[in-house]
């Protein structure tokens, strides 16, 4: 469903929830952005670079840290994302109800937080 959903921004989910954290924290460094995402730091590499050869964010190196900026394509396409997500969840809504999507989001959270600990 959230392949579906994202094919309308032309990004995976994963991709697109860079872009968005990205739109919202310009600047952030590579690092944070792992620990966001709960990915090594190798995998957001990846995913970074592939976004920039799709002139979707931009790196900038300061010493040893580095930098990720929005474009301006990437924030045009931000509310685009954003209705996506929006779609998403109410597909979810739609199949379980309002209080299981609801329960299934947070489980979902809960679990990447445990996961994330260990």
């Amino acid at each position: 469903m959230a392949e579906e959903e994202f094919s309308a921004v032309n990004l995976a989910p994963s991709y697109a929830f860079v872009v968005m954290t990205v739109n919202k924290n310009p600047g952030i460094q590579a690092g944070e952005l792992a620990e966001i995402m709960m990915l090594t730091p190798s995998t957001v590499s990846r995913l970074v670079e592939k976004l920039e050869k799709q002139h979707l964010v931009k790196k900038h190196t300061e010493g040893r840290n580095t930098l990720i900026y929005p474009t301006s394509k990437s924030v045009e396409i931000n509310e685009a994302i954003k209705a996506a997500w929006d779609k998403l969840y109410q597909r979810y809504v739609n199949i379980l109800g309002e209080e299981k999507a609801r329960q299934l989001t947070g489980d979902v959270y809960q679990s990447a937080l445990k996961m994330g600990a260990h």
